[in-house]
């Protein structure tokens, strides 16, 4: 639906009609005080490759982790993965760029599997995939370093976001962290987010 609206407006590979919908720019957020983009930017897609690409790694990455996780709590890890991935685009991305996606959330997926499965490595099906999940989330990242206009940045914060999510969300079925690291994660998550956000105040050109 999304998507449609997107096409009516103008075009999803339109940056007028992006910006209106609420696409990551550093510069709005910082100088306009649309804060609100670091949510809504993972809904919007760039293009069809884009949101097929997306949604098909969603659809594999859920039918697996959702049953482990919890509904609950995979929407959670989802959501906030996705605003933590864009969180550290606006640290150190640049402040002309626009970006989209629910890239930043994927990685946070990738980022909370790894964490169930360390928690869980005597489980042989967590912990291959967690393996999975970590090659298909290196394997991205690599291939980020050699794609033009990819919000790397947003694909490692999100990866970083996930994996201490997970650990302070736990899951429904599996073994969860210890209360001493789920609070260790929490402060973690804490001072991530108070770095990306007094890192990413200073608008760079």
């Amino acid at each position: 639906m999304i998507f449609i609206t997107e096409m009516f407006m103008g075009g999803s590979e339109n940056n007028e009609v992006l910006l209106k919908m609420g696409a990551m720019s550093n510069y709005a957020i910082v100088a306009g005080g649309q804060w609100w983009r670091l949510f809504t930017a993972q809904f919007l897609h760039i293009g069809v490759l884009h949101l097929v690409s997306n949604a098909v790694i969603i659809y594999y990455m859920g039918q697996y982790m959702e049953p482990i996780m919890g509904h609950w709590r995979f929407l959670f890890v989802y959501l906030l993965s996705g605003v933590g991935g864009n969180l550290l685009s606006l640290a150190f991305g640049s402040d002309k760029a626009i970006s989209a996606g629910a890239s930043t959330a994927i990685f946070g997926l990738f980022g909370a599997m790894v964490a169930i499965g360390l928690r869980n490595m005597s489980n042989p099906i967590i912990s291959y995939l967690a393996r999975q999940a970590f090659v298909l989330a290196l394997i991205n990242i690599v291939l980020d370093l050699f794609a033009p206009n990819i919000d790397i940045q947003g694909h490692l914060g999100g990866l970083i976001a996930g994996f201490l999510l997970a650990i302070i969300a736990g899951d429904r079925t599996m073994k969860r962290y210890s209360v001493k690291w789920r609070v260790i994660a929490f402060v973690g998550l804490v001072v991530y987010v108070v770095f990306t956000v007094r890192t990413g105040m200073v608008i760079k050109f």
